[in-house]
Order: structure tokens, then sequence, then C-alpha cells
């Protein structure tokens, strides 16, 4: 099940799966947007009793950017983060969904069926890739 994420205080496990997806130090800051932002959304997929995924993205009409997407490692695997990417699909009517990722994500956004373009060296020694996956 998936549900939205709207409380003003994060809960633990939001904060830990957040803290996957970009700098512990970011997390705070981060769901705070979430929060207060009108045109960005978090999500959380439960199983029994535990948040053991997240999807954060910023919506722009048709166009649904996903910011943040991380999954428990013990649940890796399992086809949590592509439910997630399918319930934005079911939910919105977007046109299209884009992310930008780094090497250790790019297959996950390849696999779904995203199209993938290098963005380069963004950091130092940091390649970065865009991913764009159009809904006909």
């Amino acid at each position: 099940m998936i549900i939205e994420i709207d409380s003003m205080i994060p809960h633990p496990s939001i904060r830990n799966l957040l803290s996957y997806a970009t700098s512990i130090n970011k997390v705070d800051f981060v769901y705070e947007n979430y929060i207060r932002s009108s045109n960005q959304q978090l999500f959380g997929f439960m199983k029994e009793d535990n948040i053991i995924g997240c999807i954060g993205v910023e919506i722009n009409l048709s166009l649904c950017e996903i910011k943040h997407i991380a999954v428990s490692p013990k649940e890796r695997g399992n086809g949590i983060g592509s439910k997630m990417i399918n319930f934005l699909i079911e939910k919105y009517s977007f046109t299209s969904i884009v992310a930008e990722t780094d090497k250790d994500a790019v297959e996950f956004y390849r696999k779904f069926g995203f199209k993938i373009t290098s963005l380069g060296e963004k950091y130092p020694g940091v390649e970065r890739f865009q991913c764009e996956f159009k809904i006909v």
C-alpha cells in the first residue's frame, strides 16, 4: 500500500529512507520542502506496518520529476521502486516522468523503460544521468 506522507514531523523510517537518496545533512531540509511545497509530494510504501520505501516528486502540470526514491536495503530487488513509479502513473495524468541520477541507480531506471542520457561529469568524478519515461 502506498500512502501520502504529510506529517509535519518526519517518521524515523522516512528520515532513514531519505538519507539513502540525499545526504544525511539535507534530510530535514528535503522533508520540509515536501511538506510545505504545493507542487511537491512524498509517498511511502507500506509493508505490514512498516514504511519500507519512499518516493518524492515535483509535479508541474503533466510533467513529474522524481526528486528522491529509496527502498530499504533489505527490501531492494523486490520491485518496490517500480511499484511506486507505477502508482504515480496510475494516480496522475503525466505525459512524462523524469529523474536525474548517478551511476548506482541508472540501471533501475533503464530496466523500467526510461530513456537514459549522460549529463557527463556534473560534479568532479561523478557522472550524472538524465532519465525520461514517456507515457502514451
